[in-house]
């Protein structure tokens, strides 16, 4: 149950990247570090701004202080000059106490201003990193959507490809049946000449047939013109014995032009 278990987990992790990898978007990534990286540096500065105020918050203390350290003084040089020693002593307490605070002032004045200066140069070189980043990010942005627009391209091209071949394996099938029905209607032809299949129309013929035909028809034609110059023949004579004056010379004679006119000459 637990190796079943830790299956599950795995597929489901494997199945959560890959979804995670398919929805990320390497621009959105890039600028969401970039403004990331611009709220640190703004909490740079704004620490750099807090130190430096604390800074001149106790430079304004050590003037103060300053002050009235050098006012005590000059009132225990003028009471001791009055000759109230005893003032003068006062006051010359109360201005080593002020020193001492001064002191401690300013301390605490070098380390702030250490750490001004630590967290300026932070700040500078942290500023110096964001605008390399920036300009990185600008950088791989424009490599990545090109490189998009060329997947697409590639793509575009890769699916017009598949259609051209899609139109030339359609064509070349379109040629296969055209060669492949003209080979059929060649070889029906064929068989129809020959006489090994009949033409139920009674249209197809073969050779023998046709030269049989065109000489019958030959012959036809011969029986009609021989008929034709009998006919002519014999009315010829008719008219000649009808006719007077007509002799036997004329008779013969027009039957010499008649057998001499080559409109009744065989050919």
């Amino acid at each position: 149950m637990s190796g079943v278990m830790k299956r599950m987990g795995m597929i489901f992790r494997a199945k959560a990247n890959k979804a995670l990898d398919k929805a990320e978007d390497p621009g959105e990534t890039l600028d969401y570090s970039y403004t990331k990286q611009l709220e640190l540096l703004q909490k740079v500065r704004r620490g750099v701004a807090d130190v430096a105020t604390s800074r001149k918050r106790l430079e304004l203390q050590l003037n103060g202080l300053r002050k009235d350290s050098a006012k005590l003084e000059e009132q225990g040089r003028k009471a001791l000059s009055l000759g109230r020693e005893d003032l003068a002593r006062e006051a010359l307490s109360r201005r080593a106490a002020l020193q001492q605070q001064v002191g401690d002032l300013e301390t605490q004045h070098e380390t702030l201003q250490g750490e001004e200066e630590k967290l300026t140069l932070a700040a500078q070189r942290l500023q110096a990193k964001v605008d390399a980043f920036r300009t990185k990010k600008e950088t791989i942005k424009a490599t990545y959507t090109a490189a998009q627009a060329q997947t697409r391209i590639g793509e575009a091209f890769s699916g017009i490809s598949e259609e051209m071949g899609d139109v030339g394996l359609a064509i070349q099938r379109a040629e296969d049946k055209t060669a492949q029905l003209q080979a059929r209607a060649g070889a029906l032809d064929e068989l129809l000449a020959s006489g090994a299949l009949d033409d139920p129309s009674g249209l197809a013929k073969d050779d023998l047939q046709a030269e049989l035909d065109r000489l019958s028809g030959g012959s036809d034609v011969e029986l009609e013109l021989q008929r034709m110059k009998a006919e002519l023949a014999g009315g010829s004579s008719g008219q000649q014995a009808i006719e007077p004056g007509t002799g036997t010379g004329s008779g013969e004679q027009q039957g010499q032009q008649t057998r001499q006119d080559p409109r009744f000459d065989k050919q």
